[in-house]
């Protein structure tokens, strides 16, 4: 179970005990991402998350900090989403003390010189060029556009080169005093040592860091008109496409119901989609799909890489299985997608990065955390009924939207194939 902590600053302190692991993982979650910029702004909370590895006063190169972990056998890194960035390091346990100086080092006194801003800004536009050379993370990019038109949801996480390009020191700096705040950062800690010695380390390392600014709050999304077809032509074997629907809000009471329809229908070797799209009908090596929750909205969308010859065949196949799921799902196939979900979800959980990621994730964003045991119960309860209920609320043609990249015409009518 885990302990929670406030520290007279504010940072929530979040841990649990793991005394079968000889390691220990620490997530230092801070509530911002893609969504909180404004269009000038777009992929500064990246570019942050870059620099924060380029050096401090005490660790003064990016080498120097990949060392003092990699040095342990250790790991470090970090990611940047639409609602919350993280850095972490998972280390052998006695070596916990190094492991949270090397996080709270960069993540407070990282210089952000001015020749490392330069230099990373070309390869954060390596990253963005990188990004749309790969077909599979393009059309991705591409329905987000459809699913969150005009909003910072719809944007890539990373901006636009034009964007990165006219980011400044001062824009960075501002953007870090307004949003990198103890009240807005959640420190979670998970594996061998106790929750005393792991908070006082943490007081030690961070009770000082006050709140200089209030941060802003996100742009609430609010629904609006959106195409409902991009067809990106692009010179490749397959033609790959997303297509995807509005789904369900992160405290949305039937946020699970549609995690469990999700895996039915396209998580895993056993899901519908694998079984007919690929096994049945031999038309994609790659097909899955996956639900999104953020604070304020959320997706369900199904991903294939497919011949071009058989796109319209493969939507159509797609656009079956959706309407499928309208039907009574069968005792049997709720039963293996409960037992599914709980078994990867207690798998994951041996792994002190994954416990200290599932309690910080929860906490930044919600403000409250779920324990496996109450996530399983709720599993549990899920009826058939309710998964027919939702998929008939939610899956509806008005709420389709495609996106293709490939070898196919612009002018392609492949709007007239949404229906369900």
């Amino acid at each position: 179970m885990y302990q929670k902590t406030t520290l007279d600053n504010g940072l929530r302190v979040i841990t649990e005990t793991m005394p079968h692991t000889r390691s220990v993982s620490i997530c230092i979650f801070v509530g911002v991402g893609s969504r909180y910029e404004t269009e000038p702004q777009a992929g500064v909370s990246h570019f942050i998350e870059h620099l924060c590895f380029r050096g401090t006063p005490k660790r003064t190169t990016a080498k120097e900090i990949s060392e003092a972990i990699e040095g342990v056998g250790g790991i470090i890194n970090a990611g940047t989403d639409k609602e919350l960035t993280v850095y972490w390091c998972k280390v052998a346990q006695p070596h916990f003390t190094l492991a949270l100086d090397v996080l709270t080092d960069i993540l407070r006194n990282s210089r952000f010189d001015p020749a490392d801003i330069e230099r990373e800004r070309q390869v954060i536009t390596e990253e963005i060029n990188m990004s749309k050379d790969s077909p599979s993370q393009l059309v991705n990019m591409l329905i987000d556009e459809l699913l969150w038109p005009q909003h910072p949801l719809g944007r890539d996480i990373a901006g636009s080169k034009e964007s990165v390009a006219a980011i400044s020191r001062e824009s960075i700096v501002d953007y870090l005093a307004h949003q990198y705040l103890p009240t807005n950062t959640v420190v979670s800690i998970a594996g061998a040592g106790g929750h005393g010695e792991m908070i006082s380390a943490v007081e030690q390392a961070l009770g000082e860091w006050i709140d200089l600014k209030p941060n802003p709050k996100y742009p609430a999304y609010k629904e609006r008109p959106f195409p409902r077809l991009h067809i990106e032509k692009k010179d490749t074997e397959q033609a790959h496409l997303c297509l995807a629907l509005s789904g369900l809000p992160l405290l949305h009471p039937k946020r699970f119901v549609l995690d469990l329809l999700n895996v039915i229908l396209g998580e895993g070797m056993s899901s519908r989609l694998f079984t007919e799209i690929r096994d049945r009908l031999g038309l994609a090596y790659s097909i899955n799909s996956y639900a999104e929750h953020f604070l304020d909205t959320g997706s369900i969308t199904v991903y294939a890489g497919v011949e071009p010859k058989k796109l319209r065949v493969a939507i159509k196949a797609i656009l079956e299985q959706l309407s499928q799921l309208k039907e009574p799902v069968p005792q049997a196939e709720l039963t293996k997608a409960k037992e599914l979900s709980k078994g990867r979800l207690l798998l994951r959980m041996e792994d002190s990065r994954s416990v200290a990621g599932w309690m910080g994730g929860q906490e930044i964003l919600l403000g409250e955390i779920l324990n496996v045991d109450q996530l399983i119960a709720i599993i549990d309860t899920i009826t058939t009924e309710e998964l027919k209920e939702l998929a008939q609320e939610l899956l509806v043609s008005s709420q389709l939207r495609l996106a293709v990249v490939g070898p196919v015409a612009e002018g392609e009518p492949l709007d007239k194939l949404l229906k369900l």
